[in-house]
């Protein structure tokens, strides 16, 4: 069943590739996999992002209902996958989601095909029969977590031993999210559509429109920074989708209105350039009201030599030290968030400057794209007998990088 050790055949599986962290992990991957000398394969219901894979290098096949909960699906794609998996020689399957996860297993034991899980989300565990169906993603061969954090969880609560477990940060790309990288123009372009006016300071809340990732908390911190500061210019861009009812979005317009902030805030949907975004804001917000399992927009905004605003947990207290490379705040703490908020406004500019230079530099030594893609590729090795972790250090320079601005995860 395995591949050629020079070439092996890698296959990830997710449920879709629209948009979001773990597609964009997938489409990273399938990048380092193509340069690394071996064969990068996908399966998914298919989605968006299929022709950008591509151009990659890498071959998609549709797996019809791949992220469908039920067991007939689960057990029809089971064994559809176990015959792609011969057709194609494939060495090894790495599982980003728990239901193709469940799939992927199934596949794996009935071909002997080496398995790779890794941990991306925020997965409870409180309902009955919830553990048992996210430990398939503590079930792989190798499981790889996005964090320490992620990695103490995994190794408390799933009993995954060190042997098994490899703890491997997401990461920003720094030639993308670079200050150096983004031109005058793409960023007046992007403050035109948002309708900023010239001088005003940009607060920047990324990420897609959901409860807990703290929209509701930063507009009331909002409404206290208005009352400390009528008279400063400053607006705050809520960068990110809604569901496809936009109950929420309206739910924070109404509640921004009653907190008379309407001419202060935009809420400007899916950013395509989310580098343009970052070089505009004066701080980035990411106060999440649970632990984040990583938080990639955090180290992008980081690399972006841009303050950053986040909530004591998870895995941001790995990746901001406080007053150092950012600002940490309690979670679900108004008044802390707006002191923070009114302390970015009011520093002088060679502290943020030095606060910028310093988040940057912690970036790129620890949180890049490249680092998390050669350490990946370093687990395949390992249950492959392959090299293509030193392949692909050998050929990452000689490659164009990977440029998606709309995928910010």
């Amino acid at each position: 069943m395995a591949s050629s050790l020079s070439s092996p055949v890698i296959l990830q599986i997710l449920p879709a590739l629209q948009q979001g962290g773990v597609e964009r992990g997938t489409l990273e991957m399938a990048q380092a996999i193509t340069q690394a000398g071996g064969k990068a394969l996908v399966a998914s219901s298919g989605g968006r992002l299929v022709p950008m894979l591509r151009s990659l290098g890498a071959e998609h096949i549709t797996l019809p209902e791949c992220g469908s909960r039920n067991p007939a699906h689960v057990w029809k794609n089971a064994r559809v996958l176990a015959r792609i998996l011969g057709q194609h020689n494939v060495a090894l399957v790495h599982a980003r989601s728990r239901i193709p996860a469940w799939t992927a297993r199934m596949a794996c034991r009935r071909t002997r095909t080496a398995f790779v899980t890794t941990w991306h989300g925020v997965h409870a565990n409180t309902m009955p029969g919830k553990k048992l169906y996210n430990s398939v993603l503590a079930s792989g061969d190798r499981v790889i977590a996005i964090s320490a954090h992620i990695g103490r969880m995994l190794h408390k609560d799933y009993n995954v031993p060190a042997t098994r477990l490899r703890v491997i940060p997401r990461g920003a790309d720094i030639g993308q999210f670079s200050p150096h990288a983004v031109s005058g123009q793409r960023m007046h372009q992007l403050a035109e559509q948002w309708g900023i006016p010239a001088g005003s300071a940009i607060i920047l809340m990324p990420g897609r429109l959901t409860g807990w990732k703290g929209q509701t908390l930063v507009l009331q911190a909002l409404a206290q920074l208005e009352a400390g500061l009528p008279d400063q210019p400053w607006h705050c861009v809520f960068a990110g989708s809604d569901k496809a009812d936009g109950r929420y979005v309206q739910e924070l317009t109404q509640l921004a209105s009653s907190l008379g902030l309407d001419d202060r805030i935009r809420f400007a949907g899916h950013c395509e350039d989310m580098p343009a975004a970052m070089a505009l804001a004066s701080m980035v917000l990411v106060p999440s009201l649970r632990p984040e399992p990583f938080g990639r927009v955090v180290v992008e905004a980081q690399a972006m030599c841009r303050p950053v605003i986040v909530s004591h947990h998870g895995a941001a207290v790995e990746t901001v030290e406080n007053g150092v490379t950012g600002l940490s705040v309690p979670p679900n703490n108004v008044e802390a968030l707006a002191d923070a908020m009114l302390a970015v406004l009011n520093a002088p500019a060679a502290s943020l400057a030095h606060m910028g230079t310093a988040a940057r530099q912690a970036v790129v030594a620890h949180y890049t794209t490249e680092a998390m893609q050669h350490a990946t590729l370093g687990v395949y090795d390992e249950l492959l007998g392959t090299r293509l972790a030193p392949a692909f250090l050998h050929t990452k320079n000689e490659t164009a990088p990977f440029q998606d601005h709309g995928l910010a995860g």
